[in-house]
């Protein structure tokens, strides 16, 4: 039998709660994954390394790798290692000097090994596909993690409020952290360069898919890029794959203001061709659904409630919830 081939759009810890919902399918469903990440970072270790040495932000694309690491104790260990964070060295007293400052100087302090080892592997093999295609192996990983694009992008925002003293004035916001954070509404996006050429697998794998996936996430910095990458959107449209849009539990700092219906709508915005099949909310989260489900039915889709949240409050996917209701929807005859 033919594996269903599932195409996953994303970044940081959404499209890992996906990727892991994914996985959790794997036993009733024959499921072959691609993770298509973006490439924006521009904060923390991913942030660093883009400034100091170049190449793609390492830091989501490890993240989805991890997601997708296999179960044997050794991959668990080497997953372990890819997310270990080094910690600021403990400062070597010189006699007679007073103390340095904790961590002063220390290069390795707060960049994750997996960041290291991947910027180590693109440089050794030449290609950060290659590069993550080796890192994969090493884990272990049940699926494939691609870059949506080889090279790396900005993300630049027009922002009214960014600045509370200043309700009504509209400003640009440059890099993935700076819009992440803002408090302001997001009246428009768009990246730097304008064009980023896509990842030639990913678009490959776009076309053979059988079903692509969008969100949850961090709706501006993480699901939206994807669909401003001309090479991508192009093959997300004439994709013969049916499409799923999971929705966020809570509105994030760079959402604030946007309802879960404004959501969907921002995907009609950046990409008026796009059609969507199926809308998957948490049962609680959505609130008064009608909204949701006209919103749903705007793109051609159906709204699919289910409880989707960890049970202790916290607002997040429980990947084994999210999984028990996506393999009745990714298991459905086409």
């Amino acid at each position: 039998m033919t594996p269903t081939r599932v195409v996953a759009f994303g970044g940081g810890h959404g499209l890992s709660a996906s990727l892991r919902a994914l996985r959790h399918c794997v036993p009733g469903l024959d499921l072959d994954i691609t993770a298509v990440v973006t490439v924006g970072d521009d904060g923390g270790s991913s942030g660093r390394l883009r400034a100091e040495r170049g190449g793609l932000p390492p830091g989501d694309l490890r993240q989805a790798l991890v997601a997708l690491s296999g179960d044997h104790p050794a991959t668990r260990r080497s997953a372990a290692l890819f997310q270990h964070r080094f910690a600021a060295a403990a400062p070597v007293p010189t006699l007679g000097a007073p103390a340095p400052d904790s961590g002063a100087g220390d290069p390795l302090a707060g960049h994750a090994v997996g960041n290291l080892l991947l910027h180590g592997l693109t440089e050794l093999l030449g290609d950060p596909v290659a590069a993550l295609d080796h890192a994969g192996a090493m884990l272990g990983a049940v699926g494939r993690v691609l870059p949506m694009s080889r090279q790396p992008v900005g993300i630049e925002a027009q922002v009214r409020g960014a600045d509370p003293a200043r309700p009504d004035e509209v400003r640009t916001l440059r890099g993935q952290h700076q819009v992440a954070v803002t408090t302001g509404i997001v009246e428009s996006l768009r990246l730097t360069p304008a064009a980023p050429a896509a990842c030639a697998e990913a678009v490959t794998a776009v076309r053979a898919a059988d079903w692509l996936i969008f969100g949850p996430g961090s709706w501006y910095t993480s699901v939206l890029p994807h669909l401003l990458v001309p090479g991508l959107a192009d093959a997300i449209v004439s994709s013969p794959a049916r499409r799923l849009v999971t929705l966020n539990l809570v509105a994030e700092k760079e959402t604030s203001g946007l309802s879960l219906p404004d959501h969907l709508d921002t995907l009609r915005r950046y990409l008026p061709e796009l059609k969507v099949d199926m809308v998957l909310a948490d049962s609680t989260a959505v609130g008064d659904p009608v909204a949701v489900e006209r919103a749903a039915e705007s793109l051609g889709a159906r709204l699919v409630l289910a409880p989707v949240a960890v049970t202790d409050g916290t607002p997040r996917h429980d990947p084994a919830a999210l999984g028990a209701a996506l393999v009745p929807v990714l298991g459905a005859d086409r």
